[in-house]
């Protein structure tokens, strides 16, 4: 008989990534070691699944990912009849990979003039990093992706040089959950003249108005009233 290896499991490792309710299946192998081969499998230090193996094929272990509780670390094991406590693998993690949320697109201020700089933030609060994201103005997108890997905002710095960059900005952010792209929100830029020309408009016809009101009453005790008096 033929003392057991150390054996592999599922041929990867470090890190697997897994979603809620997949179906993963990690498999456990020793290149050497005289059959029949007993395989178990531990998450953590607690026992999972033994499998008994008449020659040296992987044994295959199946497993469903029903919470938070399956992930973590796990080894396998493998004994024969001359090997003293067995042979453990490397450990294999599985992480839980979380969907983003939909992002929020936003700026220090929605008014701007032309010539101005201005800069872009898209946040998503929710999702497993790292998250990519991307900006676009209309259907164009106006940044290459931008990897983070910290739960911040990404950002984007424009000139608005044109009317056609006062147009309808999204962002999107998307990581590793399979199809799961989220768009943000749109936001807008105003042009500031708009309002800062129609403002002292506003400001002036006002005092005009208050003008000719102070204007109507000091003329009532000189003019209003004596006619008034005369007229009896």
């Amino acid at each position: 008989f033929l003392e057991m290896s150390n054996p592999k499991l599922n041929h990867i490792q470090g890190t697997l990534e897994v979603i809620m309710n997949q179906n993963v299946s990690l498999s456990c192998h020793s290149d050497s070691g005289s059959p029949p081969v007993r395989y178990t499998l531990f998450k953590g230090k607690q026992k999972v699944a033994t499998l008994n193996m008449t020659d040296l094929t992987p044994a295959m272990f199946n497993l469903t990912i029903n919470s938070a509780s399956d992930v973590g670390e796990y080894k396998c094991k493998a004994e024969n009849r001359i090997s003293n406590n067995g042979k453990y693998s490397k450990p294999v993690n599985l992480t839980l990979i979380e969907p983003v949320s939909k992002p929020v697109l936003s700026s220090p201020s929605s008014q701007a003039n032309k010539g101005q700089n201005v800069t872009l933030y898209c946040l998503s609060e929710n999702g497993s990093l790292p998250i990519t994201y991307v900006f676009f103005r209309g259907r164009k997108n106006i940044s290459h992706p931008m990897r983070m890997q910290k739960k911040e905002a990404a950002m984007c710095f424009l000139f608005l040089n044109s009317s056609s960059d006062f147009g309808t900005y999204k962002c999107k952010a998307g990581n590793s959950f399979p199809n799961n792209t989220k768009y943000s929100n749109s936001f807008n830029f105003t042009l500031a003249e708009e309002r800062s020309n129609f403002q002292p408009l506003l400001i002036s016809l006002g005092l005009i108005l208050l003008l000719l009101a102070i204007g109507f009453a000091l003329a009532i005790p000189f003019v209003i009233i004596p006619s008034y008096k005369a007229s009896e």
